[in-house]
């Protein structure tokens, strides 16, 4: 009997519970919480529609209530009811207004209460119900008939302006073809600005390009292995896009204005492979394929490869060269470096001076190579 007792005690304090838990619930949604409530009536002449139990009252802006009840008025259909509970502490006065606003485009609608002077005295009730709010005249105005009102605004204005809007209207008409007809003159107009303030299109930079080496004086052996020369590295003040004139200084100049055809660092690769090539080392490449192993690789940095604008011109190139076995091995290094006499006239007195050093150098490069491998 104590057994069933108990579970009889557990029993109804469970209930209980839960019966307090659904208590404490109704009691927020309908007594206000934990603030005190104070209810409010409206009348709409129309329809409401979205209007829901639950809908939000706000009071400029900020949301002081919701809406408690919807009822259809016994007197007239066509009128339909709000009861709202608002917070005690909102300064409802005889003068508010309720209206109907949306929030966003896709929103549902909400009650707002506006308007009220502050010496206004409190609305209060009659009859022992909620005191009636006024009705902002815009209040059931829903959205299809705002979107109509303003395209009858919209309407109106145009009829106001439509002969001004004719004139406008003409005017870009003559505006446009005037400019059709004189789209040379505007053409030029425009060109001359550019060129005026430096927009326009420069001038095409002459290219200039190396030479592969012929004649190697001292070789005297072909290496038997396979030999790649991969793009050599940018070290130091080289300029890898332009040819670089260069001041005493180390500033650039502008006397020549020139280009390489490519990287100077690929087309000094390419005219390294050639140079190999024209003194008989045939099993030489640009670079190493992944599905092939070689016996040497030539690894270079470009160190200096430009032209000293100076009293005396001089064009001047210099890198470093290692020779690497396919185990890794350093097999030999070197420093190559030459220094030619220039003449700074145009882009062909660079070039050959240029080439002139290259030659020199580039061939003291594979006779060395050679040897080394």
């Amino acid at each position: 009997m104590e057994i069933r007792a108990r579970y009889t005690l557990i029993g109804l304090f469970t209930l209980a519970t839960v019966a307090a838990a659904f208590a404490f619930v109704y009691w927020l949604n309908h007594a206000g919480g934990l603030t005190q409530q104070t209810l409010y009536r409206a009348r709409f002449d129309n329809s409401v529609s979205g209007l829901l139990k639950g809908s939000a009252v706000l009071f400029n802006g900020i949301r002081v209530g919701e809406v408690v009840a919807l009822d259809l008025a016994a007197d007239d259909p066509k009128q339909v009811t709000a009861m709202m509970s608002v917070d005690n502490t909102t300064p409802v006065r005889s003068d508010t207004k309720v209206g109907i606003e949306f929030q966003g485009l896709t929103g549902s609608p909400v009650l707002s209460l506006r308007g009220g002077v502050a010496n206004s005295p409190p609305v209060v009730s009659t009859d022992n119900q909620p005191a009636m709010l006024a009705i902002d005249p815009d209040a059931t105005q829903n959205i299809t008939q705002s979107a109509r009102s303003l395209v009858r605004r919209i309407d109106d204005v145009i009829d106001e302006n439509r002969e001004p809007l004719k004139a406008l209207i003409a005017n870009i008409n003559t505006f446009s073809a005037a400019l059709a007809k004189n789209s040379d003159k505007v053409d030029g107009i425009l060109a001359g600005l550019e060129r005026m303030t430096g927009g326009g299109k420069k001038a095409n930079v002459p290219i200039v390009d190396l030479l592969p080496v012929q004649k190697f004086p001292g070789l005297t052996k072909i290496p038997e292995g396979q030999l790649a020369v991969p793009e050599p590295d940018v070290v130091g003040s080289v300029f890898n896009d332009q040819v670089a004139v260069m001041t005493p200084s180390g500033n650039r100049s502008t006397a020549i204005d020139a280009k390489w055809p490519d990287t100077l660092s690929r087309v000094f690769q390419s005219r390294v492979v050639q140079s190999f090539e024209n003194a008989g080392y045939m099993k030489v490449m640009g670079h190493q394929p992944d599905s092939l192993k070689v016996d040497y690789q030539l690894m270079i940095d470009l160190r200096s490869f430009q032209i000293i604008a100076s009293d005396s011109p001089t064009a001047e190139i210099s890198f470093s060269a290692k020779i690497v076995s396919d185990s890794g091995q350093i097999l030999g290094a070197k420093l190559f470096s030459a220094s030619v006499p220039a003449v700074i006239a145009d882009e062909a007195s660079v070039a050959a001076a240029l080439n002139k050093a290259f030659d020199k150098v580039v061939g003291e490069l594979v006779v060395w190579a050679c040897t080394t491998a």
